[in-house]
């Protein structure tokens, strides 16, 4: 005979890391979304600053196309600095459990600047993205990575 036990509300069957996918997904997604749009951003108002007009609506259709465009590019650059980064987080809340939600925003935003510089590096261009050549830039678009992390920690169970 069986004794069957409950379940905690949060435990779901299936392996545990399946219950981090979709919500690493999302924060993915967010912080490809807001460094394009922040790139497209920073760029067409460095070509305001040289005195060019750009309505809002061709804005929102240069964000849109940079949405396509670059988004999957980025994300992409974005995967390689968070491979390493949001584990080591994950393993270092196990031992700080209080400081999980510091820990994982700082590793998307420290492994966002690590991925991009790296790039930076190896590409034939002086960077790969504008934005990121100066401090400002390069910490708007961190600013997404790191609100990414936490929304990561928040929708995810400490494990």
């Amino acid at each position: 005979m069986t004794i069957m036990r409950a379940r905690p509300a949060n435990d779901s069957p299936g392996p545990r890391w399946t219950r981090h996918l979709a919500p690493l997904l999302l924060a993915w997604v967010l912080a490809a979304a807001w460094g394009s749009a922040v790139q497209t951003q920073w760029n067409l108002q460095a070509l305001v600053g040289l005195g060019v007009d750009i309505p809002a609506t061709e804005r929102a259709r240069m964000t849109w196309q940079d949405l396509i465009g670059f988004a999957p590019v980025y994300a992409g650059i974005l995967a390689a600095g968070w491979l390493p980064a949001l584990p080591a987080a994950a393993l270092l809340a196990r031992r700080w459990p209080a400081g999980r939600m510091a820990l994982l925003a700082a590793a998307a935003g420290v492994g966002m600047v690590a991925a991009v510089r790296t790039v930076d590096a190896v590409a034939p261009l002086p960077v790969f993205i504008d934005a990121t050549r100066h401090l400002p830039g390069l910490l708007a678009m961190t600013a997404g990575a790191v609100i990414a992390g936490v929304v990561y920690a928040r929708l995810t169970p400490r494990s």
